[in-house]
C-alpha cells in the first residue's frame, strides 16, 4: 500500500459519525423496517379476517423479523442517544383489499431492499469506515431476499389455486391443532378441531416440523 492509500484509509477510519451519511442511512433503514413491520401486521389482520390463517401467520412471522432488523439498525445509532436525526426518504403505501396484491407489493419491496437499497447503504458505510454497519446491511439484504421469495411463493400458490390443493398427494398440517392430512386437497374443515381450511399448510412449509 502506498502513502496515498494509507492517508485515505486514515481519513475514512476517523470520519465523524455525527456527520456521516451512514448515520442517516441507518435511520432510513430503521424507519423502513419499522414501517414494514406495521404493514405486515396490518396484512396479517386482513388475512385473519379472510379466514386465511396461513397467510396471517406468514405475514406475522415476517413482521417479527422486520422488527429484529429495525433493532439491529437502531443499535448502531446508540452513540447518538438523546439526539434527533432528520432524514428524507420514500416509503410505500401498500393498501389493497386483495391479499394477492399485498403479497406482490411485499415481494417488490423486499426485492428492492435486497437489490439496490441495502447494497448501496453497505457500500457507503464501508467507504466511510464502518465495516460492522456495512456487514449488517449486507447480511440483512440477504434476509430480505428470502422474504421476497417467501411472499412470491405464496402469491404463486394463490394464482395457481394451489394454496390448499396440489397436483399430487401432499401432507398438510392444521396450524391450530397439528392434525396431519394426506391428500391432493385439504378438507373444508379440519376433522379434528373443525377450524376452516385456511389453517392448513403443506407440511414441508410448516414451522418446527421434523
Amino acid at each position: 500500500m502506498d502513502y496515498s492509500e494509507m492517508t485515505e484509509e486514515v481519513i475514512i477510519m476517523t470520519m465523524d459519525f455525527q456527520n456521516s451519511r451512514t448515520k442517516e442511512n441507518l435511520m432510513r433503514a430503521f424507519a423502513g423496517e419499522s414501517q414494514a413491520r406495521n404493514r405486515y401486521t396490518f396484512a396479517a389482520e386482513q388475512a385473519q379476517e379472510a379466514n386465511l390463517r396461513i397467510l396471517a401467520e406468514i405475514f406475522k412471522f415476517t413482521a417479527d423479523q422486520e422488527r429484529a432488523h429495525a433493532k439491529v439498525f437502531y443499535d448502531h445509532l446508540t452513540q447518538l442517544a438523546g439526539q434527533t436525526v432528520a432524514v428524507d426518504g420514500t416509503y410505500p403505501i401498500d393498501i389493497a383489499d386483495n391479499l394477492l396484491e399485498l403479497l406482490h407489493m411485499a415481494h417488490h419491496n423486499e426485492q428492492e431492499e435486497f437489490e439496490s437499497v441495502y447494497p448501496a447503504f453497505a457500500q457507503i458505510a464501508q467507504e466511510e469506515g464502518y465495516p460492522k454497519v456495512a456487514a449488517s446491511f449486507e447480511m440483512i439484504a440477504q434476509i430480505e431476499q428470502s422474504h421476497g421469495k417467501r411472499f412470491a411463493h405464496m402469491a404463486q400458490l394463490m394464482e395457481q389455486n394451489q394454496l390448499f390443493a396440489a397436483p399430487g398427494e401432499e401432507v398438510w398440517m392444521c396450524l391450530n391443532c397439528g392434525h396431519l392430512y394426506r391428500g391432493k386437497q385439504v378438507p373444508a374443515m379440519c376433522p379434528v378441531c373443525s377450524h376452516n381450511q385456511g389453517f392448513f399448510i403443506k407440511l414441508d412449509m410448516a414451522p418446527w416440523t421434523c
